[in-house]
């Protein structure tokens, strides 16, 4: 819940910076509050950015009242949402099957979906984080699903916005354990699903991430609100 239509500089910036290379190298995604979705997506038609939601409601269409369905953000521009992210399922209370819900309906309005999973502090402290997550994982994942439809983010709760981060060892315990997990739905498909790590990614432990063992990509937070920090982080990855 961050910006206004100011912010379309920055989105300028990230896509005057992106570059031949990284445009061709790495896939890049912002996901701006619906409010700008429709002028962002617009100012990145022919870039080397593409456009996604935050959220999207299970229903494509009805008596919602504030809400937005898949179908509303493809019109607008979007190609990917987020859903299950871990502040939705903290402050709204949103459970796996209304994630999975969410995650169907993206992929029936043709759009990438993003669905995030993770533990909080408490449950890492208990020995329970892989559990909790493979289950969020099994409970989460939309059907049908392949890796043209799905992206998996991890994100550890205790991580966001704290500036802790899991050591390398534990993101790849957690990320092995996100593909053996998809891997008992999907079989040999899970290989290719990419899994994104989330958690106070920054552009000075990026490159040390984006290189652990089955990382994938990075969902970035406050990281995203400025262009340069957020090529800086993308460049990591090259």
């Amino acid at each position: 819940m961050n910006g206004a239509r100011r912010s379309s500089s920055e989105l300028v910036a990230m896509i005057e910076g992106a570059g031949e290379e990284l445009a061709a190298r790495v896939d890049l995604l912002i996901c701006p509050p619906a409010t700008l979705l429709m002028s962002f997506a617009a100012e990145a038609v022919g870039s080397p950015i593409a456009i996604g939601g935050q959220d999207c409601h299970a229903a494509p269409s009805g008596a919602h009242t504030g809400d937005v369905s898949a179908q509303m953000l493809a019109d607008a521009g979007a190609r990917a949402v987020i859903v299950g992210h871990s502040e939705r399922r903290t402050d709204h209370g949103e459970g796996d099957a209304l994630v999975r819900a969410k995650a169907e309906a993206a992929v029936r309005a043709n759009l990438l979906a993003i669905v995030c999973v993770g533990e909080t502090r408490a449950q890492r402290e208990a020995g329970e984080a892989l559990a909790v997550v493979a289950a969020q994982v099994r409970g989460s994942v939309p059907e049908p699903a392949d890796a043209a439809n799905l992206v998996i983010a991890y994100e550890p709760v205790w991580a966001i916005g704290t500036g802790l981060v899991p050591t390398i060892a534990d993101v790849e315990e957690m990320h092995a354990t996100i593909r053996a997990t998809l891997a008992e739905r999907m079989g040999a498909g899970a290989q290719a699903v990419r899994i994104l790590y989330g958690g106070s990614v920054k552009p000075d432990n990026a490159a040390t991430l984006l290189k652990a063992s089955d990382v994938d990509g990075a969902l970035i937070g406050g990281a995203s609100l400025k262009a340069s920090d957020f090529l800086a982080i993308a460049r990591a990855a090259l």
